[in-house]
């Protein structure tokens, strides 16, 4: 890997050898810098009580390792009695063979002198028993204790300091769920590299290369099994100086991207290879690469929101063995669906499960505190490795209805209305086409509505916010960088608002804002004239120049001001009647499924059926439980989804498969594992099964008839179904095996 680590607007490369060793002697604090020398520096680190003192004498540096053992304690806080504890004596614990064999392999490989290893496998033992009674975590092996002790050892201090450094070196530092590949620190993991290479983060998600296969060595030793001492100790002066848990994450992200085209060059090597190769990367980093190693790290951290970090702290580390009690029992769910329902009983303003998350979220607190200092016009900087970096300003786009937009919106929030992807897609893309340009625009006019970082807002109502997911899947999609999702919505915003919602939101209507009315406010003052409609162009106008493309605007006022007539009528497929007569099934009939057929407009979706190709009324659906009513009548497949209705709503289903029939189930909310059969259909009725190419993932299930050469439609179902292509593969296969026992 060449020593070449990118930023954006800069680029570090290595030096001569003669630079290396300036820099280094710059970077080697304490020993000659600023006129300092080791005694002044000396009396400073022992009246150091906290990292920020630390940080103020070493300057963010690698520390002299004369005074590395007491920067490291002040740093760790090991004073707190809860890295203390008495030394064991007695080795009995249930995996002490295993622990016992696993310090013995780890001795053998260091090279040590005969008694220097009986003196480090003494320490070992010693203190990781310790360690495994006081914190009641099980030993694994692989779980990376003996790997993080090491450079703890290399300060050759007595066992019971070099116990606490251990100790509070795993409490503050390493992530909890690191020891199993569904844990949150890779969820996260992959969302920051989605914030900031989708490109990259996609084809790793194609090779089914999932970061708990490349990076969970870093994870669980800081590096320290991937790199040299020398390395890892340089690197943890600069991480314990910054006391930032989360700057392992970007440590992690710039090892990744810097390497970017190196793993990409390896498209048709196969996945063992590729993961090799990823979890490889820290071994070649030297010595003179940590300054600027370290420096690209802070600049990705100022450069992404700090929600997450307010959110997860307290989950992501502290006592493993409380979080492993209050989490060892959650599942997460399979982080491969395209949208996600918001659970009935769980806070909106918290943040989703990470597995569950669309993108990178964002809390109302930070949006709003953006877009007042976005407003008031002061800085939005911080500065990293000397440099001075702008930190994270949100280009912020409202997807809600036109009518919520425009009862109640932030001042530089920029107004796409996300049901026109499904009611009118050519008019939503104009509006994309319109909001790129207006962004492109502000950016160059300096205004305070312009950012780099793209932030979705829906209204935090689970029947709107299903579209603002899909148009947040068709951004990342086409691989946009820097996109974010609101956390909880406008609602999410208004709440936090509170009593200073006049001052903060533009056009805010008591009478007609629904979380006004959902929460029975009354007005203070006579509620405000409804407002005409601000589409945005209007936005744009009062920071930058009009749009030169005339046309654009007028489709834009089109669909917004009167959305169900920017287009004409699509054609409508003749429906049954009494008089047709039943032909034989697929004879002479296009292909079963095909890409870009679907133009019944959405409306039509969800016709309803007799007992075989419907059901009844819902009140009066049976509730069954899905596993059992599956063995029963030998489901072969099932594919979570959503089924789409004539309301303009999805709701939580299963499409099941058994050999002569296909069901739709939808999820009965609040009772796990049961569900309702909304719909009954036979394999010989499918007549038809689309997709439009801008949406892959809806397909629309035609079913019906064939009559000399036309297709006769009865009834349809529309479902949502995440990685369809799977999905249709088995259901065609199913449909054409039914067929040919039929024939048969």
């Amino acid at each position: 890997m060449p020593h070449v680590w990118r930023v954006i607007g800069r680029s570090v490369r290595k030096q001569s050898a003669a630079s290396k060793r300036v820099r280094l002697e710059s970077y080697s604090c304490l020993s000659g810098a600023g006129g300092m020398d080791d005694l002044e520096a000396s009396v400073l680190m022992n009246d150091a009580k906290t990292p920020s003192d630390v940080l103020r004498i070493c300057k963010g540096k690698p520390i002299n390792e004369n005074l590395r053992p007491i920067a490291w304690q002040k740093c760790l806080d090991v004073g707190r009695s809860a890295f203390h504890a008495p030394l064991s004596e007695i080795f009995d614990l249930p995996e002490q063979k295993l622990l016992r064999q696993d310090c013995q392999q780890f001795v053998a490989k260091l090279g040590n002198d005969d008694e220097d290893k009986v003196s480090v496998m003494s320490d070992l033992e010693t203190i990781l028993t310790t360690y495994r009674k006081i914190s009641n975590i099980s030993y694994e092996s692989g779980n990376g204790w003996l790997e993080l002790l090491l450079p703890l050892l290399a300060l050759k201090k007595p066992q019971n300091e070099t116990y606490s450094l251990f100790a509070a070196l795993r409490t503050l530092y390493i992530p909890n769920g690191c020891g199993h590949k569904s844990g949150d620190p890779f969820h996260l993991f992959r969302l920051l590299l989605l914030y900031h290479d989708p490109e990259l983060c996609s084809f790793l998600d194609t090779k089914k290369i999932t970061p708990d296969l490349y990076c969970r060595s870093w994870f669980q030793t800081l590096f320290a099994a991937n790199c040299n001492l020398t390395v890892v100790q340089a690197m943890w002066d600069v991480y314990f100086q910054h006391a930032e848990p989360f700057y392992l994450f970007f440590l992690s992200l710039v090892m990744v991207i810097n390497a970017k085209e190196q793993i990409m060059s390896l498209e048709n090597s196969s996945k063992e290879v590729l993961v090799e190769m990823v979890c490889n990367m820290p071994s070649q980093l030297e010595l003179d690469d940590v300054p600027d190693f370290c420096a690209l790290a802070h600049y990705y951290g100022l450069k992404t929101p700090s929600s997450f970090r307010k959110d997860l702290l307290d989950k992501m580390f502290g006592d493993e063995a409380l979080h492993n009690i209050l989490h060892g029992t959650m599942k997460n769910s399979s982080s491969s669906s395209t949208l996600t329902s918001p659970v009935e009983d769980r806070d909106i303003n918290l943040p989703q499960p990470l597995s569950q998350a669309l993108c990178l979220p964002v809390c109302a607190a930070e949006l709003v505190d953006s877009v007042s200092s976005s407003a008031s016009g002061a800085p939005m900087t911080d500065q990293a490795d000397g440099l001075i970096v702008e930190t994270v300003r949100f280009f912020l786009v409202d997807c809600r209805p036109a009518e919520q937009y425009n009862s109640g919106h932030l001042p530089t929030a920029f107004h796409l209305d996300s049901t026109l992807m499904l009611q009118e897609p050519a008019a939503f893309a104009t509006a994309v086409q319109g909001l790129l340009s207006a962004r492109r625009q502000a950016q160059a006019a300096g205004s305070a509505a312009a950012g780099d970082h793209l932030c979705f807002l829906g209204s935090g109502r689970n029947e709107e916010d299903q579209y603002t997911h899909m148009v947040v899947s068709s951004f990342l999609q086409k691989q946009k960088q820097n996109v974010s999702m609101l956390t909880g919505g406008y609602k999410a915003v208004h709440e936090y608002l509170g009593d200073s919602l006049s001052e903060n939101l533009e056009h805010h209507n008591f009478s007609s804002c629904l979380v006004c009315k959902a929460n029975t406010i009354q007005p203070l003052e006579s509620p405000q004239a409804q407002t005409p409609t601000v589409d945005i162009f209007s936005k744009l106008s009062a920071a930058v120049s009009k749009l030169k493309t005339s046309e654009v605007k007028g489709k834009l006022l089109d669909y917004i001001v009167n959305p169900a007539g920017s287009s004409g009528k699509p054609p409508v497929e003749r429906h049954v009647r009494a008089t047709d007569r039943l032909g034989r099934r697929y004879r002479n009939v296009a292909p079963v499924f095909s890409i870009d057929d679907d133009q019944e407009p959405f409306e039509t979706a969800g016709a309803g059926g007799n007992e075989e190709n419907g059901t009844d009324e819902e009140g009066q659906r049976e509730i069954i439980n899905i596993s059992q009513w599956s063995k029963e009548n030998s489901v072969t497949a099932t594919f979570p989804c959503q089924e789409y209705k004539v309301n303009n709503m999805f709701y939580d289903s299963v499409l099941a498969l058994s050999e002569s029939y296909m069901y739709v189930l939808r999820l009965v909310p609040g009772r796990k594992g049961h569900a309702q059969i909304v719909a009954r259909r036979s394999l010989s009725s499918v007549v038809k099964i689309t997709s439009r190419r801008k949406h892959p993932n809806m397909i629309t299930f035609k079913y019906g008839v064939s009559q000399d050469d036309d297709l006769v439609i009865s009834d349809m179902d529309r479902l949502l179904i995440p990685n369809s292509t799977e999905a249709m593969k088995t259901v065609t296969k199913q449909i054409v095996n039914y067929l040919k026992t039929q024939e048969g």
